[in-house]
């Protein structure tokens, strides 16, 4: 073999276990948030809450599994962990819906939801693939007051979690991702402002559009009321007059 040939066979050789260690350790190729109630990086999304480089990207709060932090250990995002940040609150009965937005899926094993640093929900994928959007009743069980919901999306085939953490008041109002609890506008009248294309909405926000009402079923921007077909952003409540 060619004398210089050798001596680079041997230094790849040498430098390819190193390069192994210092490769960092996978990460999911999946990316989600909580949008319905509003999560805290939802509300950075729609520029509710001044948060720096989340405003970009909500669905990227990952970490190692097994934390308790709204920011999943992530400095780039330790915002979210501020808890006098002036978050919106979301009136919630003893028990709502809490809706994923995924903008990539990936292979589950667990959905948990956390108060106080206490498990009230679980739910096992046992490794499938969700769907674009996923939606869990959770019960509180008890628990009131002004409360952090912690939620964890738990990657079947790596370390990793993603998180998100709302901001409630149990017992407030009804359930935000079911419009037919009591306490909700009356589809009926049409009382909600009408559809703004320049307007940003959140998560149980309303509007009149083309003689109906919309609720919008996580944050939106630009996509027109009764465009976007039956799974997507905008839900109709019915005909107003």
């Amino acid at each position: 073999m060619n004398p210089k040939r050798r001596l680079a066979a041997v230094i790849g050789a040498g430098i390819a276990p190193l390069l192994a260690v210092s490769l960092p350790a996978q990460t999911a190729s999946a990316h989600g948030y909580v949008s319905t109630p509003p999560s805290r990086q939802a509300q950075c999304a729609a520029g509710d809450v001044e948060c720096g480089q989340i405003k970009y990207e909500p669905q990227s709060v990952e970490g190692p599994k097994g934390l308790r932090s709204c920011s999943g250990g992530n400095q780039q995002f330790a915002e979210l962990d501020d808890d006098g940040k002036g978050w919106r609150v979301t009136p919630v009965g003893s028990s709502t819906h809490f809706s994923w937005t995924l903008t990539a899926r990936h292979a589950t094993s667990t959905w948990q939801y956390f108060v106080g640093g206490q498990q009230v929900a679980e739910f096992n994928d046992g490794g499938a693939q969700p769907g674009a959007t996923v939606t869990h009743r959770v019960d509180f069980g008890g628990i009131s007051g002004q409360q952090k919901v912690l939620a964890v999306w738990n990657i079947a085939d790596t370390a990793n979690a993603f998180y998100a953490c709302i901001d409630v008041n149990i017992g407030g109002g009804g359930d935000p991702g079911d419009p037919g609890d009591p306490g909700d506008p009356d589809p009926g009248d049409c009382t909600a402002p009408a559809w703004n294309p320049t307007a940003t909405y959140l998560g149980d926000d309303r509007v009149t559009w083309e003689g109906h009402t919309w609720r919008a079923k996580w944050w939106v921007k630009g996509d027109e009321p009764g465009t976007t077909g039956e799974w997507g952003v905008w839900e109709d409540l019915g005909p107003c007059a």
